[in-house]
């Protein structure tokens, strides 16, 4: 699915989505903060994605030149990214970058980030508040553990190993995001770990000093910290199942079956010592039950991987709708700068 980036002198349309949910204080001086001349950038624009803010967020962001999206009620900080995702290659985006609207990354660093995408080395870039320790932030030592905990997860599901996929801060080529296919409302940043690695998509981290604290309200997704997580290894089981079911499923099943044959093997050779099961007629049924269990997980594992293939031919041919269908859209003569 990787296509070829325009050249430097055709210059590139890049759409900095901000997904944002009462952000009235922070929202308008991220946008502004946006460089308007970035190296190999012809275009920059700013797009919000209001979840439903109770408060000025759509009228900052719009004073301060962006674009606003509203959900009218709050969906959730991934509906949000997918929104922005989706309206970011209607407007002709051949760049989208995610930044959160609450001031914790800096905007001046987004050429940094960009960087490898421009010039083609990769497809996906994310800041990594951890690659280097010296940018690494200041921040409670258990979010710090989570962090680190989570990313050792999905470097191995993803089989490439990533020292931060928590970070919002992220850029994407229009390949990229053409076919991302996120679904989770609550958040999206594992997620889409996953699903571009999944399909063979360049992607690389880039060392960038982010803050570890916001400075105005709390985490709209991670201000309870097990909430987070459950609801994130949630979202990382679910990605796996349908990515990798056989993987997933055959391994329970070996988890089972094994043990299962164990036993029997077990009640076998105690029989052929003593002629009687007793005292081990436990282990023949508890084999039975692992190993009935086995085949069922093995079941579900061949299933799945029959889905699998229908995912692949479908999301295949809903990356060529959305390629086909938004290069024939009419170019969008808004604003050409955010500010």
């Amino acid at each position: 699915m990787t296509e070829p980036m325009k050249s430097s002198s055709a210059g590139l349309r890049l759409v900095v989505i901000l997904p944002a949910l009462n952000e009235q204080a922070t929202v308008g001086s991220v946008i502004r903060r946006i460089p308007s001349r970035i190296e190999g950038v012809a275009d920059v624009r700013a797009l919000v994605v209001d979840d439903g803010s109770s408060d000025a967020t759509a009228a900052e962001a719009a004073a301060a030149g962006a674009k606003v999206v509203s959900h009218g009620r709050r969906r959730g900080v991934g509906a949000a990214f997918q929104t922005g995702i989706g309206k970011a290659l209607e407007m002709g985006a051949d760049l989208i970058v995610s930044i959160d609207a609450d001031g914790q990354f800096d905007p001046a660093t987004i050429p940094t980030l960009i960087a490898p995408v421009v010039a083609g080395r990769s497809d996906f870039a994310t800041a990594s508040r951890f690659a280097d320790p010296k940018l690494a932030p200041n921040m409670p030592p258990l979010k710090r553990w989570g962090n680190r905990m989570m990313s050792r997860l999905v470097s191995h599901l993803a089989g490439q190993r990533f020292h931060d996929v928590s970070c919002g801060m992220r850029c994407y080529n229009r390949a990229a995001a053409l076919s991302l296919n996120a679904i989770a409302a609550f958040t999206y940043t594992q997620e889409v770990f996953l699903n571009l690695a999944f399909k063979g998509l360049r992607m690389v981290e880039v060392p960038i000093r982010v803050e570890g604290v916001r400075r105005h309200g709390d985490s709209r997704v991670a201000n309870n910290l097990w909430r987070y997580g459950v609801n994130t290894l949630w979202i990382i089981f679910r990605c796996y199942r349908d990515y990798r079911p056989m993987r997933l499923f055959g391994g329970m099943a070996m988890a089972m079956m094994v043990p299962a044959v164990l036993l029997e093997l077990f009640l076998l050779v105690h029989y052929l010592r003593t002629g009687s099961f007793s005292p081990h007629k436990w282990a023949g049924f508890t084999g039975a039950a692992l190993f009935t269990l086995g085949l069922l997980s093995l079941l579900m594992g061949l299933l799945g991987d029959m889905l699998d293939r229908h995912r692949i031919y479908l999301e295949e041919m809903l990356h060529l709708v959305r390629k086909s269908n938004l290069g024939h859209q009419p170019p969008d003569h808004g604003d050409a700068d955010p500010r």
